[in-house]
């Protein structure tokens, strides 16, 4: 174990990537001479998977990978002396080094690092033996059986919930070498690290870097530099020939969430003699717990400055192939980035990621709540093998992430209590050794500076009450409760959050053969569900559907299925941009909210707000207005009208107009009012419409003394400055509607070199406005727009040809084409 090292001068490093597959029966061969020589041989890469290579080598098997034992062949092929590291293999593996067998790797989580001397050409072979026999002998007893992952025997096991998972999950459980195996050769008589251990704090104006490094071999070095940035420290002998120092940085530029600053990152090297060390890049930072005055709450603190945590949880970059590189990661947390998240959750049903993950974060400024791979079990934590994997698994975690900023969370794993409490264990039960004990130590030892969570959802008087702690909040969601709960459940942190089945625009569609057709069985098979519950996930949609719009799911998908698809994509944003207006208003005990999940994993109505082709969908959009970081929203209070929220994240003070606006028929003026508004740097405020006013205007319709005066609320923040529109937010004191109009919509393309964009305007409210171009992403999508206004949409390539598509909003009757 030691902290990221990227590169040293002293050694070459190389990847052993290509790789040749066969499988065989379970224990058919108990050595690789055992192998038969009629077996089938195909290519195979590392890192990769089984499904991956026998994707590329279009083999397809009629048995489950977890039935076989899979062979892997690769040859180094020169007198090679050095290290072997094999950083993930899945799950059950023996390393043969040409007929000896090195070592069995019994966790996919651990990395294996063997020390080799070879004097000729030499084979190496790696046996995943089949986990289905072993989980079938596996102890069975357990306290409770969760039905979401399966079979129960899992939890003896060191693996991924990937592909255990039958209601969201594609099937199939990774087998391979999953992570890179790499020779690294050290220079003869070089310098070699054994341990590097890299400590980074933060006082609020200094940044401090401690080293303490143990040398393998050779002799301790005539001098020892840490450099960080441009400044430089000694560093001393110590005990047992280590080397120990620090340096501090004085007035260092600390690093931030991006929504409230810049992630500023600085070299970070060693130099021994003549040796040089990349250690990569860090960050300082602070973070602290604020538990509000209750001491129930839950919120992050980053150098002083408190943080309204939104993003989503993650799943793979592909769920086939597991890959880990930065091209793979780079454009979906691009897109976490753009959609003004600042934070991804990497949940325990999923798999360590890769130092390119967390690089990527550093740089992007997206903060990492990290579950560690434990979920919904009864684990045997009395197992002594079990619990020092698992303490294993994290130390090698939180040692190669030692300098990573952006990882702000260790979480002991995903909804462990909540399942023990839900199917009647008693409170005891819930928790345990390494929730209690073995990973909070393991966080102290390594990364002190790192916020410690027992279990994702917990800290109430049961796991999942949403007023205390962190909760998984379904509320609003699967259990359709009317928008009003997002306040009266006085959420305190939700860590999951509004799952739905999200339809992803017709390209995506186009591109994976699934038809728009929600009773079609492809497209069923592709909807999130709990097992053996007699719903899906299209159902909690169309209940909000019916509940936005006012009309019946089951007639429309019936009798107009293009229109069921069009309100079922519009209404997502809305039940999204409502919940976080709620919750992120200044009042609001909330103080953060993370929707599951980022990506799909396949094609289909699944839960991420990302299609599983990189498309943003409709939820996408709808969050990236939702999470802007400066932002206007609107709060329905009743007979006490509008609140307007107005919320300045950014490290500068903000000098802003309000416009309010109420419209009859979407279109004329009825009442209007202006504030200018300065706020100091993170910063918000509450106003009050009727404030606004200075005089009575039903704007909520809460009084009701005949018929509404108005359609449609809009509430603009301009910049003082340049006049440029900062945010926009709407209500609708009579609720939306499945009515159509005519709205005057039209579209103008404009050019700029190979830049384009769209010139979209109304004579009439437009209502989830959305684009529709083969060639063309949209930076902008599913918008209301208010009339008289020009809304300018950059769009983004995707395609060869020329823009041309056509733009529509749901209350429009027209459609505006534009291009070809």
């Amino acid at each position: 174990m030691m902290a990221r090292i990227l590169a040293s001068t002293a050694e070459t490093r190389a990847p052993l990537d290509r790789w040749a597959l066969c499988s065989t029966a379970p224990d058919a061969a108990a050595t690789p001479r055992d192998i038969s020589s009629s077996a089938r041989w195909i290519p195979a890469m590392a890192p990769g998977t089984v499904a991956s290579a026998r994707a590329a080598a279009g083999v397809r098997s009629e048995l489950d990978p977890d039935n076989e034992d899979h062979w892997h062949h690769a040859r180094i092929e020169a007198p090679f002396s050095g290290k072997l590291v094999f950083e993930g293999l899945a799950t059950l593996c023996e390393i043969w080094i040409g007929d000896d067998k090195r070592c069995e790797s019994r966790s996919m989580f651990l990395p294996v690092e063997l020390d080799v001397a070879l004097d000729k050409p030499t084979d190496i072979f790696l046996c995943f033996r089949a986990l289905a026999p072993r989980l079938a002998e596996a102890p069975r007893r357990s306290r409770w059986r969760p039905v979401m992952i399966q079979p129960n025997a899992l939890r003896w096991f060191r693996t991924t919930a990937l592909g255990s998972m039958p209601g969201w999950a594609p099937p199939g459980r990774p087998v391979g070498p999953w992570r890179p195996v790499t020779r690294i050769a050290c220079a003869a008589g070089a310098l070699s690290i054994k341990r590097a251990d890299i400590r980074t704090s933060y006082d609020g104006a200094n940044g401090r870097v401690s080293a303490r490094i143990e040398l393998e071999r050779g002799a301790t070095p005539r001098r020892a530099t840490l450099i960080c940035g441009d400044v430089g420290a000694t560093l001393e002998s110590g005990a047992n020939g280590s080397l120990q120092g620090s340096l501090a940085i004085s007035n260092a530029m600390p690093w931030f969430p991006h929504t409230h600053g810049d992630p500023h990152l600085y070299p970070l090297a060693l130099k021994l003699d003549d040796v040089t060390i990349d250690l990569g890049r860090t960050g300082f930072r602070e973070i602290t717990v604020d538990r509000d005055v209750d001491g129930e709450g839950f919120g992050l603190i980053v150098n002083g400055a408190p943080i309204f945590c939104r993003g989503a949880s993650w799943s793979s970059a592909d769920v086939t192939s597991l890959a880990g590189d930065r091209a793979s990661y780079e454009p979906w947390l691009k897109l976490a980035r753009d959609a003004g998240m600042n934070m991804i959750r990497v949940s325990g049903v999923t798999t360590y990621e890769s130092n390119a993950f967390f690089e990527l974060c550093d740089e992007l400024g997206l903060m990492i709540w990290q579950d560690m791979m434990l979920a919904n079990f009864d684990y045997p934590q009395s197992d002594k093998a079990f619990t020092a994997s698992v303490e294993a698994e994290a130390e090698a975690l939180l040692d190669r992430t030692q300098t990573s900023p952006s990882l702000a969370i260790l979480c002991g794993g995903s909804e462990v209590f909540q399942q023990a409490a839900m199917l009647g264990a008693p409170r005891e039960a819930w928790s345990g050794p390494l929730f209690d004990n073995v990973l909070p130590s393991v966080a102290a030892r390594l990364r002190p500076d790192l916020i410690y969570v027992p279990n994702s959802p917990s800290g109430g008087a049961l796991p999942f009450v949403a007023e205390s702690g962190v909760i998984h909040y379904y509320g609003v969601g699967a259990y359709r409760r009317d928008f009003d709960d997002a306040r009266r459940a006085r959420v305190r942190f939700a860590s999951e959050c509004l799952a739905f089945a999200n339809p992803p625009e017709e390209i995506s569609l186009a591109r994976a053969g699934v038809p728009a057709i929600s009773h079609h069985p492809l497209w069923k098979e592709r909807v999130p569900r709990d097992v053996g519950a007699p719903w899906d996930f299209d159902d909690v949609r169309d209940h909000y559907l019916e509940r936005v719009y006012g009309v019946s799911a089951l007639a429309l998908r019936r009798d107009d299925p293009e229109r069921y698809f069009e309100l079922s994509r519009a209404v997502i944003p809305v039940v999204m941009e409502t919940v976080f207006a709620e919750w992120r208003r200044p009042a609001s005990p909330t103080r953060g909210g993370l929707v599951w999940m980022l990506q799909d994993m396949r094609a289909g109505a699944g839960w991420g707000v990302i299609a599983s082709d990189g498309e943003p969908k409709s939820a996408w959009h709808g969050l990236k207005r939702a999470f802007q970081p400066v932002q206007i929203g609107l709060t329905d209070e009743g007979v006490n009208g509008l609140h307007l929220h107005v919320i300045n994240e950014r490290p500068q003070s903000l000098d802003a107009a309000i416009e309010l606006v109420c419209l009859r028929d979407g279109a004329v003026p009825v009442k209007k009012a202006a504030r200018r508004i300065q706020l100091h740097a993170r910063e918000g405020t509450t106003l009050r419409a009727f404030d606004l006013f200075g005089e009575f205007f039903d704007i909520s319709y809460a009084y009701r003394f005949g018929p509404p005066a108005h359609d449609a609320t809009v509430a603009t923040l301009r910049d003082v400055a340049s006049g440029a529109t900062l945010a926009e937010a709407f209500h609708y004191p009579a609720g939306r509607s499945n009515a159509r109009r005519e709205t005057g919509l039209s579209a103008e393309l404009i050019a700029d070199g190979d830049e384009f964009a769209l010139i979209i305007r109304c004579a009439r409210l437009a209502q989830s406005v959305h684009i529709d171009d083969d060639n063309f992403r949209p930076r902008e999508n599913w918008f209301d727009l208010a009339p008289g206004v020009e809304k300018c949409v950059a769009l983004q390539r995707r395609g060869d040809g020329a823009p041309s598509g056509v733009v529509r909003a749901v209350n429009a009757l027209e459609e505006a084409r534009y291009g070809i």
